[in-house]
């Protein structure tokens, strides 16, 4: 079997190593991820060259996604370190604390005493420390500790239920999407979106900054539940970013909320990747945990295009077995993956001749025991419409261009081919991709595949012609031309 859901790997101390990474890559890597939240612009350029160079050494293509830090609401420093709340403490979030104590801390976002009211409750350290407000006085926040703990440095704080004004992006984010730009990001992930302005904002400064990357919306504030359809109609992925979000919608509502964007996305022709602690307790431990296994599985039965490690493999002891875990698990579920009938393609008319030739492949290829799918592409469009229907048949996106080969690294069940620089004759580049997945035994003479192609050749965004071919015939289509 090809493993058809893709693995994006967090990249970070445990793989500036080289060899570690490149172990990583032949172990499935398919897109790495560059955490702007850590490191210096010369180390995110440094990170991205060394990806692209070992994938390129190792004959693979990887997608390389840049994830934007958004807005720190944290706490502040204290004199000691960390303190400890007890339920029932009085407790004051102080926007002009330097240095906090046992009564009070300061705040990285001066503007969170504005965003609150009396009855309001804040989660803080991802949800461990919970303080209902009190009242608020200028540019203090007094709080009652409803559940208590160990408070430490610079430690996360989330509202409860949402509504925290910070806008998405920041002016760090402005510097990072030029550092985006300047390295070729191919995804570029926006943090706490709140709505499909802040995609649309991120994609002109992207665009003006020279970038050609997709961009992904992180859906990690309760906000961007509610604004879920405008998100999807202006970005071209989302990532289901379970750890904020949890927090602020309630960690019992997440599952179910993650299945209902996993279908929207792939309803509406986007990318989705599931994201956070997937593999937690392999920080430490080489091998998952059972939870931890049936938690990607799921994933991947609902029809994630990607699962994706964080710390597991940018901070973790046993970076390449995660990776290699993950495979594992995602190529076992695969097994049980159920084909439906995709009833849009019934219901709904296309919206495009691109559209209408990847239902009627997908169509096609269900119903002939289709081998594999070649698709002929210099956007990548045709193949990301193709692998948005239910199928089990591997879909090989054939293109010349590297920025679209690396794009559809994160499409589930699509894999990129370096093919077509300098032909122009549609016979000849049919034949010739037919001796493609030949050479790499994906198909043997005998087999039916299908191949889409754009007419005439080298138009981007023109695919519209469908072809079923059994393999081996154009060699008796030559021979009979000769005589």
């Amino acid at each position: 079997m090809i493993r058809r859901t893709k693995i994006v790997a967090t990249l970070g101390p445990a793989c500036s190593n080289p060899k570690i990474l490149e172990r990583m890559i032949r172990a499935g890597v398919d897109v790495v991820r560059i955490n702007f939240s850590h490191g210096t612009r010369e180390q995110h350029i440094e990170f991205a060259e060394m990806t692209r160079s070992i994938a390129r050494a190792a004959g693979v293509t990887v997608g390389v996604l840049a994830d934007l830090q958004g807005p720190k609401i944290r706490v502040g420093k204290f004199e000691h370190g960390k303190i400890r709340l007890e339920v029932g403490d009085q407790f004051i979030l102080d926007a002009t604390c330097e240095l906090g104590n046992q009564e009070r801390v300061g705040l990285d976002y001066k503007e969170l005493p504005n965003d609150l009211e009396t009855g309001a409750t804040l989660m803080l350290d991802d949800g461990r420390i919970v303080l209902g407000v009190s009242h608020v006085k200028g540019h203090q926040v007094f709080c009652v500790v409803e559940q208590g703990g160990i408070l430490s440095n610079n430690k996360g704080i989330n509202r409860k239920g949402g509504g925290l004004g910070a806008p998405a992006l920041t002016s760090k984010d402005f510097e990072d999407i030029k550092t985006a730009a300047e390295f070729g990001a191919d995804y570029l992930a926006v943090s706490f979106v709140r709505s499909g302005d802040d995609i649309r904002q991120a994609r002109s400064l992207l665009l003006e900054a020279g970038g050609k990357g997709m961009v992904m919306a992180k859906i990690e504030r309760s906000e961007a539940i509610l604004a879920l359809d405008d998100i999807l109609d202006a970005s071209d992925a989302i990532m289901v970013a379970r750890g904020d979000l949890a927090v602020e919608v309630g960690d019992a509502a997440v599952p179910a909320l993650q299945k209902r964007m996993i279908r929207s996305a792939r309803a509406n022709n986007k990318t989705v990747i599931t994201a956070t602690q997937m593999m937690e307790s392999m920080i430490t431990n080489p091998i998952p945990t059972r939870a931890e296994v049936s938690d990607v599985a799921n994933a991947v039965l609902d029809g994630t295009d990607a699962v994706m490690l964080s710390a597991e493999s940018a901070a973790g002891e046993y970076p390449v077995e995660a990776v290699e875990a993950m495979a594992r698990v995602c190529l076992e579920a695969e097994k049980e993956y159920l084909v439906n009938v995709d009833r849009r393609m019934q219901n709904i008319n296309p919206a495009s001749i691109e559209e209408a030739i990847a239902r009627a492949t997908m169509y096609t290829a269900g119903g002939l025991h289709v081998r594999a799918i070649a698709a002929l592409t210099q956007s990548g469009v045709t193949a990301l419409l193709m692998s948005r229907r239910s199928s089990k048949v591997p879909i090989f996106a054939l293109s010349p261009n590297e920025e679209t080969r690396r794009r559809v690294t994160l499409f589930r069940g699509v894999y990129p081919v370096e093919f077509g620089a300098g032909l122009n004759d549609s016979e000849e580049i049919l034949n010739l991709a037919e001796q493609e997945l030949l050479s790499r035994g994906v198909v043997r003479n005998g087999d039916v595949m299908v191949m889409t192609i754009g007419e005439p050749v080298g138009k981007t965004g023109g695919t519209n012609t469908m072809k079923i071919i059994k393999v081996g015939e154009w060699k008796t289509r030559q021979g009979i031309d000769s005589l």
